[in-house]
């Protein structure tokens, strides 16, 4: 079997796209153990403190395994398929782990090697599959079928043309969300405070994923939104970047960083999104039980900006690897967090390729940010809170079996907030005038 580490950072991104994680597809995975790229440097943390491999499998466990198959077997209601008993008992036995761990059988492989690799058919929507089989938005992809039709995070499909969605144990919920492009669904979903559910007609079309866009607000201060992080978004950034300082006349006096609603992706590319902004120093470290899951990402130096203030948006939606960028501009002084607390979405997930084409994905580490805080179900905590909507059951601590942080238990609180509209940009760009106007910090001479 191969393994490749991605970053499964967000919630499930599912059939559409873009979730909860996006697995890497060969060639784009990048081993923990090797550079990122020039400008990234990757060290190894100690592991010698590590706990040791697990004992064994007691015998008198296997035989209880095997009595309880045989059993089921021969006395179900129904007649079974040795081979889909034993499928089942597979997916079982990832199910319990945590919400990221899955078992992933070829179709379901392909279908998030074909997301990653940056162009799908689908409705474009972020989703994360709940106990009952339904599908939470966790987002919405930039100009797609889902956003024009008005799907909102905190919306619950339950059934999609009709049928109920994830009927069948061995099917994946968002698949059926997929299609040809052209072809038309229809989605009836329960969404939070309204007691009837609606329906909502949509098109499949080609999503072509660009995850990032970027304007001037008014001369030398700029916006950049980052939908999610793939396998070229940090070039995408390199070169918005390049094309908005180009149009202030080559320098920007301040950035405004969208990080809202972004459910993550590779951790890879997160890592060197951030580098673009740093001059050295800590990005990220992660730990987990296997040596190659305990690494420490550096940036290398240059900052694009030249030290010019920034602010970054973030909110409930903000989840996994864009968490790691927003933990690691705030914790390194870098810039002014807004908005509300974010997903809490700070584990690592490992595909694990099978000789038959079938896949693991499996949660094998834990993120944390320069300052040693984890991420895990405590989500990172703004320096300025905006008004926003509150939903409950939107953040990793809400979903079952979820990890707890490497710190302990995370702290406490009611809802998430989604904060929308451009209301919140023109906050963030005021914080960053003023910034721009004190005198920049310079280093004694």
């Amino acid at each position: 079997m191969q393994a490749s580490p991605v970053d499964a950072m967000r919630p499930f991104r599912p059939v559409l796209l873009l979730a909860a994680v996006l697995i890497a597809p060969q060639g784009l995975a990048v081993p923990a153990a090797r550079p990122l790229a020039t400008e990234i440097d990757t060290d190894r943390i100690d592991t010698a403190s590590l706990p040791p491999p697990s004992p064994a499998v007691p015998l008198e466990d296997i035989a209880r395994f095997v009595e309880v198959f045989r059993r089921v077997q021969a006395d179900f209601v129904d007649p079974l398929d040795d081979r889909a008993l034993m499928r089942a008992a597979t997916r079982a036995l990832l199910a319990d782990l945590d919400p990221h761990s899955a078992f992933l059988p070829a179709a379901a492989a392909n279908a998030w090697r074909e997301q990653a690799a940056g162009a799908y058919d689908g409705i474009g929507v972020e989703v994360e599959v709940r106990p009952d089989r339904s599908l939470r938005v966790i987002g919405t992809i930039d100009g797609s079928p889902a956003q024009r039709a008005g799907l909102r995070t905190g919306d619950v499909i339950v059934a999609v043309d009709g049928r109920p969605v994830g009927l069948r144990r061995e099917d994946e919920p968002s698949r059926a969300l997929r299609g040809t492009a052209g072809t038309a669904v229809r989605l009836t979903l329960l969404r939070p405070g309204e007691a009837l559910p609606r329906e909502i007609g949509l098109v499949r079309q080609s999503i072509a994923l660009a995850s990032v866009n970027g304007r001037l607000l008014e001369p030398g201060f700029a916006y950049l939104r980052i939908a999610y992080f793939e396998a070229d978004t940090a070039e995408e950034l390199r070169r918005t970047l390049a094309r908005l300082k180009a149009e202030a006349g080559g320098r920007l006096e301040g950035l405004v960083l969208d990080l809202r609603n972004n459910p993550g992706g590779l951790l890879t590319t997160a890592v060197e999104s951030a580098d673009l902004f740093l001059d050295g120093g800590l990005i990220v470290s992660t730990r987990g039980r296997g040596p190659t899951a305990n690494t420490l990402y550096r940036a290398g130096p240059g900052d694009l900006l030249d030290g010019a203030p920034m602010a970054v948006l973030i909110d409930v939606g903000t989840a996994s690897s864009a968490e790691v960028v927003a933990g690691a501009l705030r914790d390194r002084g870098r810039a002014l967090l807004l908005g509300a607390r974010s997903f809490g979405k700070g584990s690592v997930q490992t595909l694990i390729e099978l000789d038959n084409g079938d896949a693991l994905k499996l949660t094998t580490a834990r993120y944390y940010t320069p300052s040693g805080r984890s991420i895990q179900a405590a989500g990172i905590l703004p320096d300025v809170s905006l008004p926003g909507t509150a939903i409950r059951g939107l953040r990793e601590q809400d979903l079952p079996i979820h990890l707890e942080g490497g710190n302990g238990r995370g702290e406490g609180y009611a809802s998430g907030v989604i904060v929308e509209g451009e209301a919140a940009v023109a906050e963030a760009l005021r914080r960053v005038r003023q910034a721009a106007a004190q005198p920049r910090r310079t280093s004694p001479q």
